[in-house]
C-alpha cells in the first residue's frame, strides 16, 4: 500500500485535525474552522496549507487500477421503491469465478461514490469477493467529482431515503447471479455509521460487518442486531469514540458478536489513502483484518 499524499505539518496541534473534522461533517463553516484554527495561534496561511492537504489526491492513492486483468467492473441500477425510487452504484467481481462467492457492499463516506471508495470495492474483488458500492447521491446525477460539492449535495438529500437505497442496495446485492447469498457490510465515517444501521434494520440480509470510524447503531435498534461486527476506530477520532462506551455496554447486554480494535495514532479516516490523515501502517492492519473477519463469517 502506498502513500504519496501529503502530509500535514507537525507544527499543527491535535486540535487542527478535530476542527477539520468538524468542517467535513457541516459542524463549521469554512469561516468559523479558519476563525477556530486563529484560535489556536494557526495563522492563515498554514491552516491553509493543512486544510489543502487534508483534500484527497486521488490519483496518487489508487491501489488497483479499473482495467486491472484480474476483474471486472460495471456501473448497474437496483430498484428502491422505499427510497428514490432507483439507485445506482459501482459493481465489482473476480473475474473467471470457478464457484459462487460472498458479496460485501461497501457505503461511502458523507459525499458519495467517490474513488476512493470505488478502489475499496476493487480490493474487495481482488481478494475474492463481488463488491458493491451504491451512490447515495445517484437521486441528484452522482457524485460530482469534488467532494465539497458531494458534501452538500448529500446534506440535501432525505436520510431516511438514503437509508431505504442502502437496504435496497444489500437486498439487491444478497441475491445478484453469482453470489454465494452470503453478504457483508463494510462502510467508512458515514457509511460505518450505516454498516451498523442495516446490521440492525436488515438482520436475515447482512451476514457480517466491518464499521470503519462509525456512530454506532441507534440505541432502541442493537438488540435486533444478529451479525457479527468488527468496529475500527482512530485512537485520536474524539467525536465518533465517545459515542461507543455507551454502545458496547448495550451490545454486552444484546449479547452481539462484537469486536472494537482500536488503532493508535490514528485520526478518523485513517484508512483512506488519498488524504493526510491516513496511517499507513494502522490502514494496512485494518484492511487485513477486514479480510480476515469476512473469509471467517461470509464462507
Amino acid at each position: 500500500m502506498k502513500n504519496k499524499a501529503q502530509q500535514p505539518s507537525t507544527q499543527l496541534p491535535d486540535q487542527a485535525f478535530e476542527l477539520y473534522d468538524k468542517y467535513a461533517h457541516g459542524m463549521l463553516s469554512r469561516r468559523d474552522f479558519f476563525t477556530a484554527m486563529a484560535g489556536l495561534a494557526v495563522n492563515a496561511a498554514l491552516a491553509t496549507t493543512f486544510i489543502n492537504s487534508m483534500m484527497p489526491n486521488y490519483a496518487l492513492a489508487q491501489q488497483v487500477s479499473f482495467n486491472d486483468t484480474d476483474i471486472t467492473a460495471s456501473y448497474q441500477k437496483f430498484a428502491s421503491p422505499q427510497g428514490h425510487g432507483e439507485g445506482r452504484g459501482y459493481l465489482v467481481k473476480p473475474k473467471n469465478a470457478a464457484a459462487a462467492l460472498p458479496a460485501v457492499l461497501v457505503i461511502h463516506e458523507n459525499r458519495g461514490l467517490n474513488p476512493y471508495i470505488e478502489d475499496v470495492a476493487r480490493r474487495l474483488a481482488k481478494a475474492g469477493f463481488i463488491a458493491f458500492a451504491p451512490d447515495a447521491l445517484w437521486p441528484l446525477g452522482g457524485y460530482p467529482g469534488n467532494d465539497d460539492a458531494g458534501r452538500e449535495m448529500q446534506s440535501r438529500l432525505e436520510p431516511a431515503k438514503i437509508v431505504a437505497d442502502l437496504a435496497a442496495a444489500a437486498q439487491w446485492l444478497k441475491q445478484l447471479d453469482g453470489g454465494s447469498g452470503k453478504l457483508g457490510v463494510v462502510g467508512f465515517c458515514f457509511g460505518g455509521a450505516m454498516t451498523g444501521r442495516l446490521a440492525a434494520d436488515l438482520p436475515k440480509v447482512v451476514d457480517a460487518g466491518v464499521p470503519f470510524y462509525g456512530s454506532p447503531p441507534p440505541a432502541d435498534k442493537i438488540a435486533a442486531i444478529k451479525a457479527p461486527l468488527l468496529v475500527q476506530l482512530g485512537e485520536l477520532d474524539e467525536r465518533v469514540n465517545q459515542q461507543w462506551p455507551d454502545a458496547e455496554a448495550l451490545f454486552k447486554q444484546h449479547n452481539v458478536n462484537y469486536k472494537i480494535e482500536m488503532y493508535p495514532s490514528s485520526h478518523h479516516g485513517f484508512h483512506n489513502d488519498s488524504t493526510a490523515r491516513y496511517n499507513k501502517e494502522m490502514a494496512e492492519l485494518a484492511w487485513q483484518r477486514t479480510l480476515v473477519f469476512f473469509r471467517q463469517h461470509l464462507s
